[in-house]
């Protein structure tokens, strides 16, 4: 597979910004949970509610999966093969799952309103832009399932086969 296809020229720059929106989102999370732990709440630029704890708890558990899923998709964008598909896919449902779980209780923590400082609400709105971005690099992994030009699929009728020509040696 070393033509370039449609899904690898739009996936590359979308996991290129995730991965930065997700060491953005660690910084911010870490910073207004070493605040929160520290009890400093009573920061200008902090604040927070009752569901302040849990969105930061799961923030930082989003980018961290989500850092680790950049990483093994950069690993299938530079193979872009079947087998390498299945890993930068199953990482990359579990990023989004987790950061869909933060943006829920980032729209919690909104409605609860009080006062939220400016990091908090930067780390909301990453939080919800990460979840629809990644779920559009989402999407992209999984195009090639229905047609070849946009990547590979799941099925390659051709690997895992024993010898040239597609034929099963062991049939014979």
């Amino acid at each position: 597979m070393a033509t370039t296809t449609v899904g690898r020229n739009v996936a590359a720059p979308l996991l290129f910004l995730n991965f930065l929106m997700y060491l953005i989102v660690l910084g911010f999370a870490s910073w207004c949970l070493n605040r929160f732990i520290n009890g400093q709440t009573h920061h200008p630029s902090f604040g927070g509610n009752g569901a302040t704890f849990f969105f930061l708890t799961f923030a930082i558990l989003a980018a961290v999966l989500g850092v680790a899923s950049k990483l093994v998709g950069a690993n299938h964008l530079r193979a872009w093969r079947n087998d390498s598909l299945a890993a930068a896919a199953s990482s990359a449902v579990t990023a989004w799952a987790v950061t869909a779980l933060a943006m829920g209780l980032a729209c919690k923590e909104i409605n609860a309103g009080g006062q939220r400082g400016w990091r908090l609400r930067v780390l909301e709105a990453f939080i919800i832009v990460l979840t629809f971005t990644q779920f559009v690099y989402l999407l992209l992994l999984h195009a090639g399932l229905f047609s070849s030009r946009y990547g590979p699929g799941y099925r390659d009728p051709d690997y895992g086969v024993g010898g040239p020509g597609g034929r099963d040696p062991a049939a014979h």
